[in-house]
């Protein structure tokens, strides 16, 4: 039946700017302080007060719109966008209409077939947060208007995804980008990052789109995927049975795996839009674009072409090695003290990460620093200590947050690089081993493997597995070349 249909997918995404204060006034914009403490006259919209814009607000959302390739308007206002709510004091939320900061843009996402889509962006908008409804202590619902006035970006994309999936490469791409700016800290579970999805289907060839549905409170990168997949099922099933698509609100409840009818969904103009007299319009002119865009940082297209090039890394580690600019940071760190870049990789990619995901931590809590890891990585590239070796001392290292250097020290870890101790080790091996001795002669080499691990058992693994693999074909070839002749 999906052979049959296309759907067509547009996602609005609302970003928490990181700013200290809100938009509007200078109260906090802390997560998590004691509900209703974050207020004052401006954000409870009490009479005769008068909003004042925050610079860093217009700054950060000109930084996603330079980083989207969109085009910066010079001139752009604000709106109020009337609707009653009870999380509303105002009655009504500062936003952007007709007259947004960024026009449009466009990103380029990687999908798992290999393959780039680029997915237009409509627009960039500066708006405030509404407050939040807690429906979940007792009988009644409470309202708390910390976040009334929080600073938002909305970021409205153009009809061109196809898939849940091409949704979800949308989705990570804007919170890379974001997180790479240091304008969001990209955080669903937070609300800082929001996404709704509108979603419709049509009869693959068909130039018209089909009636939309908006699908809100996903809270998850997979929940977005989820919720997508369901309506488009649904929308379809819908359509064969002969029925017809109203235009609808959704609320996806991740718990069933399924989104329940909120609301019949609103066009613009029932938000009544008017224009905020209030405050001024907004002027960029190209001397305050072009200091911003001179500030920018390397963002992870740039990063990752980068880091392939210079440090010859497979596309698989550069794209993965930038994913979180944080992670990268910390791989450029440990590389600043070692030249072994591809070990590198491996210990960030495997080990690293593998901590980060059981511990649910971030590389900023991760208590090895990047300098120590590049220094276990020279220990073992300059042969003072086995790989093996340095995949016992590591966990030793996070743990009790000692040096490699002084944990080699205390545990006599050293490897042993002396040809004449390894050879009479190999002798000894060789010599205990008989059967397997003949095994190989009799041409089954998988033997070898057999003596490389009862050496190895015999130094405590610090032997250099180099010079025993070397000792040991010497010492075996010589028997075979004794039986030939």
């Amino acid at each position: 039946m999906n052979d049959k249909y296309e759907a067509v997918i547009g996602l609005e995404v609302h970003a928490q700017l990181l700013t200290e204060s809100k938009a509007f006034c200078g109260c906090s914009t802390k997560f998590g302080n004691a509900p209703n403490s974050n207020v004052c006259p401006i954000c409870l919209g009490h009479p005769g007060v008068l909003p004042v814009l925050n610079k860093k607000v217009i700054e950060y959302t000109i930084k996603m719109g330079l980083a989207t390739n969109c085009t910066i308007n010079q001139r752009s206002t604000f709106a109020r966008k009337n609707y009653f709510y009870p999380d509303l004091p105002k009655g009504y939320q500062i936003s952007q209409y007709e007259e947004p900061i960024c026009g449009k843009g466009h990103i380029t996402v990687n999908l798992s077939d290999s393959t780039e889509k680029r997915i237009g962006i409509t627009r960039i908008h500066m708006e405030e947060d509404a407050g939040k409804l807690i429906h979940d202590q007792g009988f009644e619902t409470l309202v708390d208007v910390n976040r009334c006035g929080v600073p938002l970006m909305e970021i409205v994309s153009e009809p061109d995804m196809r898939s849940a999936e091409e949704a979800y490469q949308y989705l990570s791409k804007i919170k890379q980008l974001v997180q790479y700016l240091e304008i969001c800290d990209g955080n669903m579970e937070e609300g800082s990052l929001r996404c709704d999805a509108n979603v419709s289907v049509r009869l693959k060839g068909a130039k018209e789109f089909g009636i939309k549905r908006e699908i809100k409170n996903m809270n998850s990168f997979r929940n977005v995927e989820r919720a997508i997949n369901f309506e488009i099922e649904r929308q379809i099933e819908i359509i064969e049975d002969g029925g017809t698509i109203t235009q609808q609100t959704l609320l996806w409840d991740a718990d069933l795996n399924e989104a329940f009818p909120m609301r019949s969904k609103e066009e613009a103009h029932d938000y009544k839009y008017f224009p905020e007299p209030d405050l001024l319009p907004v002027i960029v002119d190209e001397k305050w674009k072009t200091e911003i865009e001179r500030y920018l940082p390397e963002l992870p297209e740039n990063r990752k072409n980068r880091m392939s090039v210079t440090y010859k890394l497979p596309k698989y580690d550069a794209e993965l090695l930038t994913q979180s600019k944080p992670i990268a940071d910390y791989y450029e760190k440990v590389i600043s003290v070692t030249d072994d870049y591809k070990t590198a990789s491996n210990w960030v990619m495997t080990d690293i990460l593998k901590v980060l995901n059981e511990g649910k931590i971030d590389i900023k809590d991760f208590p090895v620093a990047a300098e120590d890891l590049g220094e276990l990585i020279n220990l073992i590239s300059d042969g003072t200590i086995s790989g093996k070796i340095a995949k016992e001392i590591f966990p030793v290292m996070v743990v009790e947050k000692k040096k490699a250097s002084v944990i080699v020290k205390e545990k006599n870890l050293l490897q042993i690089s002396d040809a004449g101790e390894i050879e009479k080790i190999v002798n000894q091996t060789l010599e205990k081993s008989t059967s397997e001795v003949e095994m190989y002669l009799d041409g089954k080499e998988k033997v070898f493997g057999f003596f490389v691990g009862q050496i190895m058992k015999q130094t405590q693994g610090k032997a250099n597995p180099k010079l025993v693999n070397e000792l040991l074909r010497e010492k075996l070839e010589a028997l075979k070349n004794k039986i030939t002749k």
